[in-house]
């Protein structure tokens, strides 16, 4: 296949965890990658990484809360591989660690600003630019077993991970007849360095608490296929649906 006709993806929160795998996955499938986060040293290396293995990947630093960083972002993507033919939109922040008595409103609005308000950016500009040239494309956007369940003590992160499922259902919808598809994946307890650094700071019980019926942590490597599939012709039927990958823990 020539390198020209070949599909672009675009993979935000890609220096680490599971956008970066993400971004590998989406290179090894055939995938012209572009790598975006606002780490640049962590960004740039994961997209070295990938050329380096004879993959095509190009990396952008975007603040993906700030308009103009995420219409460069997705300029700088459709002008380097001249399409955007899919994108995952997976950058986040831990979840906060405040009961809503003891909340402070100012953290809250910038774990939401990350986590949820991120998202709408960047689905605003990547529609744009797929809708304008007629389709088709797909997104996913990352949500969480808090899209479904609550937690206590995480009220900003819960309830914009919850969030995150009427908004691409919401852009599903809004997509009707284009050939634009829009789904999300839903993680439970994987694998990262967010979890390793959240690890760190609760009792081993608190985590293992959200192993599912599997008894395991998932891999970053899983999520990314799920991702990978829901943006390929394979899942074509779908849309507007919540893909949830957590290992049988909402099951419980």
């Amino acid at each position: 296949m020539e390198t020209a006709s070949r599909p672009a993806a675009l993979v935000t929160g890609a220096a680490s965890g599971m956008g970066r795998t993400t971004a590998w996955a989406f290179a090894s499938a055939g995938y012209r990658v572009v790598l975006a986060d606002i780490n640049a040293d962590a960004g740039g290396e994961a997209a070295d990484e990938i050329t380096s293995r004879g993959f095509e990947a190009h990396f952008v630093r975007a603040d993906v809360t700030k308009s103009d960083e995420v219409e460069n972002m997705v300029a700088a993507a459709t002008d380097r591989y001249g399409r955007l033919d899919c994108a995952v939109n997976n950058a986040a922040c831990p979840p906060d660690r405040e009961r809503i008595v003891d909340a402070d409103v100012e953290s809250f609005r910038e774990v939401v600003e990350i986590n949820l308000t991120s998202v709408l950016v960047c689905l605003k500009y990547e529609l744009a630019q797929m809708l304008g040239r007629g389709g088709p494309g797909a997104i996913v956007n990352i949500g969480s077993i808090r899209s479904f369940r609550a937690g206590a003590g995480s009220p900003a992160y819960t309830a914009a991970k919850h969030a995150i499922i009427g908004l691409t259902r919401t852009a599903a919808l809004e997509c009707s007849g284009t050939g634009v598809r829009v789904n999300a994946v839903c993680p439970g307890a994987i694998d990262t360095p967010m979890l390793r650094q959240s690890r760190s700071t609760r009792a081993e019980g608190a985590v293992a608490a959200h192993l599912g019926t599997l008894g395991r942590l998932g891999t970053p490597d899983e999520v990314a296929q799920a991702s990978l599939w829901l943006c390929s012709s394979a899942s074509s039927l779908v849309t507007g649906q919540a893909l949830v990958a957590d290992g049988g823990y909402l099951i419980q």
